[in-house]
């Protein structure tokens, strides 16, 4: 009965440990990431990311489905902020131009929290100016609002000032989320990062599928 209890308590230690381990690291004992994430998620990566429909920059309706089509890079924020947007996005465009002079293809998206003023031709010329390849979404308050809840963002429009009820600022959260397509999202971004840590935290990510 001893012999028993001496390996129940083994057991139990090692099972304490892989629990610490996995608290440590952000993640499962089997995930295929581990050893390129900095940042843990209350709950795992699941808690994050999710189905969406919004309207892309030619006037389309789209899907979660259509956009990640591969390995993708979001950001939410919106054309008329004007500062942490334009540079937040230019980072990722860098970044993006990084991978792709080391072979590594990432789709940069940006999704608008603005739908009043932020349409799809507004969209076009917003992303066109900072990658070729970034493509700008939109939709309708309501589908912006999901998209937003599904990947745990934060935006609140600020009360513009008496008779300028056209110019107003949004407060908005300024991660990046990195997606693929299989595995949904796996890791956010801080914006402190440079584009080059960028690319080498996205890489480590993409080489780890």
């Amino acid at each position: 009965m001893t012999r028993l209890y001496a390996i129940a308590a083994a057991v139990v230690a090692i099972v304490f440990l892989v629990g610490v381990w996995v608290f440590t690291m952000g993640g499962q004992p089997d995930d295929k990431f581990a050893q390129c994430r900095t940042a843990a998620v209350a709950g795992g990566t699941s808690q994050i990311g999710g189905p969406f429909t919004l309207i892309d920059e030619t006037g389309k309706t789209v899907t979660d489905k259509d956009v990640i089509d591969g390995p993708t890079l979001l950001y939410f924020g919106y054309a008329f902020c004007p500062d942490v947007c334009p540079l937040d996005n230019s980072r990722n465009a860098e970044a993006i131009e990084i991978l792709e002079s080391r072979g590594v293809m990432v789709k940069p998206v940006f999704i608008s929290v603005d739908p009043d003023r932020d349409t799809p031709e507004l969209l076009a010329d917003f992303t066109d100016n900072l990658h070729p390849r970034m493509l700008g979404l939109t939709g309708t308050p309501e589908q912006i609002k999901a998209a937003s809840q599904a990947y745990r963002t934060y935006f609140k429009k600020q009360e513009p000032e008496e008779g300028d009820e056209e110019y107003y600022l949004i407060d908005h959260s300024t991660f990046s989320y990195l997606t693929f397509p299989e595995e949904g999202f796996v890791e956010f971004f801080k914006r402190d990062l440079t584009p080059e840590q960028l690319a080498d935290r996205i890489q480590c990510f993409v080489e780890a599928r």
